[in-house]
């Protein structure tokens, strides 16, 4: 389906700009279907000069929608390229659309970037900021809004230039299943990786084994971090780490905030006893 294109730079780049405030007017009743709806205002009204076709155009927008952000940036300049291609008796189909896309574009949109970027720059900004240094924060602020917001941009791009054509190919679901999985392998590396690097648990814990030989007690000390370091390195923050997601994934979460609170004191407890 090829179409004139009628938007220039300048009107995506509004566009841009307005999807940075999607989440404002959310919502119970729509979510972010008002924000999407005043996202879209400025191409509806080059696209359609008619007042009446234009009031039409934006109600049809204001319908519940909900996705990620970077995912929202895809949607909307696809909804926009469909606003001008499509003859007025296909119009609901782009509600259909959005509503098709939303689900697993935010899938998509968390794996990329809440499960695997925002760790990967979360643990390199904490671990300069360990060594008390200022720099760790804003580095993380810098590094994350590369992809987060350079991606938003290309989003509302590509999803206006190139989206029909691309969902048209039927590769549009293939894709997104694919990048989803590799997404996921990827945050499971880098949580298995901050768990070594920044989940650090160590005993002083020692077990003195006295001599049959000569009666001395004492003489033989056995390190148990050194015996666990031996067996696997970073064994005790592999428990604790597994221990507390086990306890989350079946509580769905709700008491968080007690278990850390329940860790601490247990922390307390343990050094106080030098167990730990």
């Amino acid at each position: 389906m090829m179409t004139e294109h009628r938007l220039s730079k300048k009107d995506l780049w509004q566009l841009f700009l307005r999807l940075n405030t999607m989440r404002i007017p959310l919502n119970y009743e729509t979510l972010q279907g008002v924000g999407f709806m005043r996202a879209i205002a400025p191409a509806l009204e080059k696209i359609y000069p008619d007042k009446k076709d234009l009031r039409e155009a934006m109600l049809r927008h204001t319908a519940f929608y909900n996705s990620h952000v970077n995912g929202d940036a895809v949607i909307l300049g696809l909804a926009v390229a469909m606003e001008e291609s499509t003859p007025p008796d296909q119009k609901e189909g782009i509600n259909a659309l959005k509503t098709g896309l939303m689900g697993p574009l935010a899938g998509l949109g968390d794996s990329l970037v809440k499960f695997t970027w925002v760790p990967i720059v979360g643990s390199i900004g904490a671990s300069i900021a360990f060594e008390e240094s200022i720099i760790g924060p804003i580095l993380m602020f810098i590094l994350y809004n590369i992809v987060n917001m350079v991606g938003r941009y290309y989003g509302v791009v590509y999803g206006y230039y190139k989206g029909i054509e691309f969902l048209n190919n039927n590769q549009g679901t293939d894709l997104i299943q694919r990048i989803s999985k590799m997404a996921n392998v990827v945050g499971l590396m880098v949580v298995g990786a901050l768990i070594s690097s920044v989940i650090k648990i160590k005993t002083p814990l020692e077990i003195s084994v006295g001599s049959s030989v000569t009666g001395d007690v004492g003489s033989n000390v056995i390190k148990v971090q050194e015996l666990l370091d031996m067996i696997m390195p970073s064994v005790l923050s592999l428990v604790v780490t597994i221990g507390v997601y086990y306890i989350l994934k079946k509580t769905n979460g709700k008491h968080a905030a007690s278990i850390i609170i329940m860790m601490m004191v247990i922390v307390v407890i343990l050094k106080y006893f030098e167990l730990l």
